[in-house]
């Protein structure tokens, strides 16, 4: 038996060749009574070796990935099939990189090899034709011995929906609910007090307030169409220095923004560009958002632009510091470092910027210089439709 072993960081990287996973595979060829049982499962299933390789899928995941051969995905492991990100970060591929040793999958299917059933949640991304989608799965691993063999089954339940649908009713039931009580109150000090000498700030709240909401409302609306694949990229010229400043001026009166300071490191001269107004102005407001709410009372973000060869990269810096072993999670659609029921700002980032606006996203994160997310852009694109999975 040919055994491979790159190196890894988390999992044991060695795999069987194809020769000895078409013998394990045969324990599981037709008309036998185990393969009819595993077939009849509505789960998702998959049969996995001691290496976690795939050995045979049921007839429910052959559906699932569209495939008329059964053999598909044979000698992959689950991460490979689904195509993880970071199945591809190390030669090993999936279980071997530095952020495996947080996947619930590897996880649980370790746990399985070890005589262990186990459930855990995985968020997945996912990489398809230079798309990217988030999934949100729960897995369920046994371990099975059959003839002589030890094998996990490993069945997968989609939960996107349950955890898209959490996220949003706490940004409805929470963050708006708050805003409309702020709008409530004020109108409540206005009818009390009609002559209130502080009137002006107290209407400049409320309509501040109300926009808030108004903005929040339009954000899932987007998100949600872009995550069906429904949103259309609309090009225009645009400067980027009034893009930054219209960001800016978006968040001075921000809940986040009290106490802190917003600070605009100015372009020397206008730059232009062609890209998408509404889809860029909330990748920006997203991005100095959260720098706000990372940052703590009398703490400075910087946001600038500047032109990058041919691409225009804007940039927001706050002095807070992402933890080493959370940042692999950053962009998952419902990992956040706020809490439950949060993870759609950066995650909405990554998809608008990637997969609409033919940008690049990403950021670092240390003691020395605090958090810096960059998001840089062609200085001219050309919109691709949209399409579905």
């Amino acid at each position: 038996m040919e055994m491979h072993q790159p190196e890894t960081c988390f999992a044991p990287s060695e795999r069987v060749d194809a020769q000895r996973i078409a013998l394990q595979a045969q324990q599981f060829a037709p008309n036998s009574l185990v393969r009819e049982l595993l077939d009849a499962v509505p789960s998702l299933l998959a049969v996995l070796n001691p290496q976690r390789q795939i050995v045979f899928s049921n007839r429910a995941l052959l559906a699932f990935l569209a495939a008329g051969d059964d053999t598909l995905g044979r000698g992959l492991r689950p991460g490979e099939l689904f195509g993880c990100v970071n199945s591809t970060l190390r030669p090993g591929g999936c279980g071997t990189a530095e952020a495996c040793r947080h996947c619930g999958a590897v996880n649980a299917i370790l746990a399985g090899l070890a005589g262990r059933r186990d459930v855990q949640e995985v968020r997945l991304t996912s990489e398809h034709q230079g798309r990217h989608e988030a999934l949100d799965l729960r897995v369920h691993t046994t371990p099975f011995f059959h003839h002589g063999e030890q094998f996990v089954i490993f069945a997968i339940e989609d939960i996107s929906h349950q955890k898209r649908r959490a996220a949003l009713e706490h940004i409805f039931f929470h963050d708006i609910l708050n805003l409309a009580g702020s709008v409530k109150s004020f109108s409540e000090v206005l009818s009390l007090q009609p002559a209130d000498p502080e009137l002006p700030e107290i209407l400049q709240l409320i309509s501040s307030a109300a926009a808030q909401i108004v903005d929040e409302i339009h954000a899932q609306r987007m998100l949600l169409a872009a995550e069906n694949r429904e949103l259309q990229a609309t090009p225009s010229t645009l400067n980027a220095r009034a893009l930054i400043h219209q960001a800016a001026d978006l968040y001075r009166r921000h809940p986040a923004a009290m106490d802190k300071e917003l600070r605009i490191e100015d372009a020397e001269q206008d730059l232009w560009f062609v890209s998408d107004a509404a889809l860029l102005g909330r990748v920006l407001g997203n991005m100095v958002k959260n720098a706000l709410e990372a940052s703590r009372s009398g703490d400075r973000v910087t946001l600038g632009c500047h032109r990058q060869g041919e691409q225009m990269q804007f940039w927001v810096q706050n002095p807070g510091v992402i933890p080493q072993h959370l940042q692999p999670f950053l962009f998952q659609r419902s990992f956040s470092t706020k809490g439950h029921g949060r993870g759609l700002g950066t995650y909405s980032m990554r998809l608008l910027t990637e997969d609409y606006l033919g940008g690049t996203l990403s950021f670092v994160s240390d003691i020395d210089r605090g958090t810096t997310f960059f998001a840089a852009y062609p200085l001219s694109f050309s919109p691709r439709a949209p399409s579905s999975r």
